[in-house]
């Protein structure tokens, strides 16, 4: 990517990071109306979905834009797989219940611009916000499914919170085809949270320790330096 592609892409992704945020929360709500309050009238139901499906075509277009924008579209799609296949799966119709981990992994990735700084607090608040995405996403899955065991949001709040944290009692689990495409996706998010966690614990204690470290070789030269003077005052007495 050349310096004036990467100048493009940065304004461009700064003037429309806002506005794509609002949008994506947006989706989110329009998502979970159906989910949470199923028996909306049909006409209702049509104008969520037609919002929703203009939502996430927006997020093709931003997609396609940032690929061209970066100069090289082919390098950048195969840079951010993440992003490419959360835009490419939804189109496949059975799989329309992916699009709320588009708007999800949009929000953590441009909303933590937001962010101070990356602490452990922006790690845990984002794996809590994928758990309530990926528990309206497999409830959509799999309510009214033969067989489901994911009948309300409870349920699919518990089933998300025991896959992220990768214990998995195996209580509740899905049957679907989407219902498991949905736990793969989390399975792999909460190994990453967890991992992001694991490091910024890590990186506390190693700075605290060299912080301590740095402490008591500065007392020890200032020991040696008192020591250096009081032989030097024997050695002239």
């Amino acid at each position: 990517m050349r310096e004036s592609d990467r100048e493009r892409l940065s304004r461009y992704e700064q003037r429309t990071t806002i506005p794509l945020v609002v949008l994506a929360v947006g989706f989110l709500f329009l998502y979970a109306i159906p989910i949470i309050w199923p028996s909306i009238s049909d006409s209702a139901h049509w104008i969520v979905d037609a919002l929703s499906a203009i939502i996430w075509f927006v997020f093709v277009i931003d997609l396609g834009t940032r690929a061209y924008l970066s100069g090289r579209p082919v390098a950048y799609l195969l840079r951010h797989p993440i992003d490419f296949l959360l835009i490419a799966l939804p189109m496949l119709r059975p799989l329309r219940v992916l699009r709320v981990f588009t708007a999800a992994n949009f929000l953590v990735a441009r909303g933590g611009r937001f962010a101070v700084g990356r602490t452990i607090t922006s790690a845990v608040v984002a794996a809590g916000f994928l758990v309530l995405v990926a528990a309206l996403a497999m409830l959509d899955a799999e309510r009214g499914a033969p067989g489901s065991n994911i009948e309300t949001y409870g349920q699919a709040l518990w089933w998300a919170g025991v896959t992220v944290t990768t214990v998995g009692y195996g209580d509740t689990y899905p049957v679907t085809v989407t219902g498991r495409l949905v736990a793969l996706a989390l399975m792999l998010v909460g190994i990453s949270m967890l991992g992001i966690i694991t490091a910024s614990v890590a990186a506390w204690f190693v700075s605290h320790t060299r912080a301590a470290e740095d402490e008591v070789l500065i007392e020890l030269r200032a020991l040696r330096a008192e020591v250096a003077e009081i032989r030097k005052a024997q050695g002239d007495a």
